[in-house]
């Protein structure tokens, strides 16, 4: 009786193990993807950073903040990759626009830009409660 308990824990045990690094590998597997150079020569990651690095200076203080309380409903593992993502699609679209600073229109384009589709949903939520009009991002929703 005592053997086959202990059998049917150790296998139980190994699909455990087994899960939990086909999980890990699945989204190291996703990071390398992004880390691999496209036509340009550069990857995902390099654009984000150098969209980043080319639109710190317009940034505010209260800018910061609003990205920061936009990001706050994802879970803390994942929020500094969630912002970084976001910050450089919304350096980008500054950059690509010529903009002076960065403003409430940028940050939410960036914000729905950046955020998969599936994730609307809470998007919206957030956004509602911040009370901010989403009636000129629809488009950008659908």
């Amino acid at each position: 009786m005592s053997n086959g308990l202990f059998l049917w824990s150790m296998v139980l045990w190994g699909f455990f193990l087994i899960t939990l690094m086909a999980i890990g590998g699945f989204f190291m597997f996703r990071k390398f993807l992004k880390r691999l150079p496209k036509e340009d020569g550069k990857s995902d990651l390099d654009w984000q950073d150098y969209y980043l690095e080319k639109s710190i200076h317009l940034w505010t203080t209260e800018q910061k903040l609003l990205l920061e309380e936009l990001v706050s409903p994802v879970p803390e593992l994942f929020r500094d990759v969630a912002r970084q993502k976001i910050a450089g699609k919304i350096g980008e679209l500054a950059l690509k626009e010529a903009a002076n600073e960065i403003t409430q229109d940028l940050i939410v384009r960036g914000y729905i830009s950046a955020t998969p589709k599936r994730d609307h949903k809470f998007l919206i939520k957030k956004l509602k409660e911040k009370e901010i009009d989403l009636s000129p991002y629809r488009q950008l929703l659908l």
